[in-house]
């Protein structure tokens, strides 16, 4: 009997040894779990803390333009890329494929607020769809500037963009000149919906209108910059108008479009082109003698100009209403002036 009691004292000792040492890796393991959870989420707080003070380093602005597919888009983001290394601050640059694409672009302006930028520069294809979401910025008190086109809004703090009317008034001159202020003429403008398209057609269209009688504006067509589009209308206005004495392309696309329509028909040096931009293919059209010569930008200027009128505003200083960043008439005889020169971004 004592024997038995003996061997049931020895199990229990064994049994409660047993528990308390597996309480005590419990109590241990659990132990250094919470250490390195607490290591893994300090880790973790750090290398976001870390993150974000490094995105927060510099301002971002987010730059939604018509779209690159053109030399002078291309152009327009490098004089803004200039602009953010010398003020340093981060940009991004897109746009969509062609500027007939306001569904696209509006997602992009979507997509761009989204990321909360510190500030918008904006070229609007649709001078009037862009304001809902311009109202959403300035809610979220994000300076907004516009470049190229303006919008139907008092929202963007600035506008830096060429004079079109004044440019467009220009073209209008030219043609009149070239042609000897007589005959008809022709328009394929980018779109009727851009403030740059509606000035650069009104420009043309009120400056003949009003100062040369005896010139007649027999079509107006919209191929959204488009040069396949384009060259398909003005192949159409040359059909239907034999005797049409000239041609204006309110932008690269659209003067690139006439450009072919006339070489296609086989009518060089029967009807007078004359553009805006300057692109490569139309400076070469310039040199072949199948474009009289074209109105140019100063797209880099537009671009520098945009990104500093919004480093101007983050710091709380005032900018101008409008930045005229300037236009030039060139053609063969000036082509190789240096202000000229400038300006083309061949």
């Amino acid at each position: 009997m004592k024997k038995k009691l003996l061997a049931l004292l020895v199990v229990f000792v064994s049994i409660l040894f047993v528990l308390s040492a597996c309480g005590s890796e419990s109590e241990e393991a659990s132990e250094n779990n919470n250490a390195e959870n607490e290591d893994a989420k300090e880790s973790g707080t750090e290398e976001t803390a870390t993150t974000d003070e490094d995105a927060g380093d510099k301002p971002y602005v987010a730059i939604v333009s018509k779209g690159f597919q053109h030399q002078f888009w291309q152009a327009v983001q490098r004089g803004a890329e200039q602009a953010a290394e010398e003020f340093d601050v981060e940009i991004t640059f897109e746009g969509p494929e062609n500027e007939s694409q306001v569904d696209k672009q509006m997602e992009m302006l979507q997509a761009a607020l989204d990321k909360n930028p510190d500030a918008i520069g904006f070229a609007a294809l649709d001078s009037q769809a862009a304001s809902p979401l311009l109202e959403k910025a300035d809610e979220s008190d994000i300076p907004v500037i516009a470049f190229d086109s303006g919008v139907d809004s008092d929202i963007p703090l600035t506008t830096a963009s060429t004079d079109n009317y004044a440019a467009a008034a220009l073209a209008a001159e030219k043609m009149a000149e070239l042609i000897g202020e007589q005959g008809k003429v022709a328009l394929v403008v980018h779109d009727q919906v851009s403030v740059t398209g509606v000035q650069r057609r009104d420009g043309f269209v009120e400056t003949i209108e009003e100062n040369y009688p005896d010139i007649e504006i027999v079509d107006t067509q919209y191929g959204g910059g488009d040069h396949l589009e384009s060259t398909n209308l003005a192949k159409t206005m040359i059909q239907a108008h034999p005797d049409i004495a000239g041609i204006y392309g309110s932008n690269e696309g659209s003067a690139i479009g006439v450009v072919n329509a006339v070489r296609e028909l086989s009518k060089e040096g029967e009807v007078t082109v004359v553009g805006f931009d300057s692109g490569k293919q139309q400076i070469d059209a310039i040199n072949e003698g199948i474009m009289a010569g074209a109105i140019t930008q100063n797209p880099e200027g537009i671009g520098y100009e945009t990104v500093k009128a919004a480093v101007d505003a983050l710091n709380g200083e005032e900018v101008p209403e409008n930045i005229d960043t300037g236009f030039y008439w060139y053609d063969a005889d000036n082509m190789e002036d240096e202000e000229i020169q400038a300006a083309v971004y061949e």
